[in-house]
């Protein structure tokens, strides 16, 4: 029995591979659409409800739990997160990003436990996602030292966010926190540059046409960032009328 599941299998995989590139292209993107489907259903009860109930990590363990979640918990942490791993599918030295950013988180967190304020935080923060959603959308190669540079620096007030959580806590669960948001985030943008970069290699297509759904998902990301920082304006705009 066991062997004709597996001659099933082989047999399934092998017509896949030998499929049309129409036919192909049709299952990645319901793959895709799929993957999107099921990481939005997991993610949305983290916005509504934040892993410590909004209470300052004690232990080890609640460190630890806070940031596994926290990148998710605000939609536009999570839209960054996502473009720097769409940015990051362009680029020669592709873990470079992901790797600038998430440095720059843990810092911005030990500033904002140091007492250092960053100004407008959330302007820039909104700012940085719709800048990497539109960088995604050009879909550049940028130079290593550059891009490395804005992912720090971004990451910097973004992790200045983060760290309002652990505020007045002990030096064990603030490290585990920043533990584990940045395993987090590694996680989510390695995942979206390895399906970025599955869509962009399909044979036969122009570079036009398999950068595409990778772009338009930088769209999407520039289009949070829009909205974010339409959601600010508002108050001032609404005031002065």
């Amino acid at each position: 029995m066991a062997g004709v599941r597996q001659m099933q299998h082989e047999q399934m995989v092998s017509a896949v591979l030998s499929a049309p590139t129409e036919y192909r292209r049709g299952i990645m993107n319901k793959l895709f659409a799929t993957i999107s489907f099921s990481a939005i259903m997991i993610a949305a009860p983290a916005f509504a409800h934040h892993p410590m109930g909004g209470e300052i990590p004690q232990t080890m363990g609640q460190g630890l739990l806070s940031g596994l979640g926290h990148p998710i918990i605000g939609f536009d942490h999570l839209a960054f997160v996502v473009g720097i791993g769409l940015l990051a599918a362009f680029q020669q030295a592709r873990l470079a990003l992901p790797a600038s950013f998430i440095t720059g988180t843990a810092l911005g967190t030990l500033l904002i436990v140091g007492g250092v304020v960053l100004p407008m935080a959330e302007v820039v923060i909104g700012l940085s996602v719709l800048m990497i959603g539109g960088l995604v959308m050009a879909g550049r190669r940028l130079g290593a030292v550059a891009a490395s540079m804005m992912a720090l620096g971004a990451g910097l007030f973004h992790g200045w966010a983060y760290g309002e959580a652990v505020i007045g806590a002990e030096a064990t669960p603030i490290m585990s926190y920043i533990a584990a948001f940045s395993a987090t985030q590694f996680a989510i943008s390695l995942g979206v540059m390895l399906l970025a970069l599955a869509l962009m290699r399909k044979p036969g297509d122009d570079n036009a046409t398999a950068t595409l759904q990778p772009r338009l998902a930088g769209a999407m990301v520039a289009g949070v960032g829009l909205t974010y920082l339409v959601e600010m304006a508002e108050p001032v705009i609404l005031a002065a009328l």
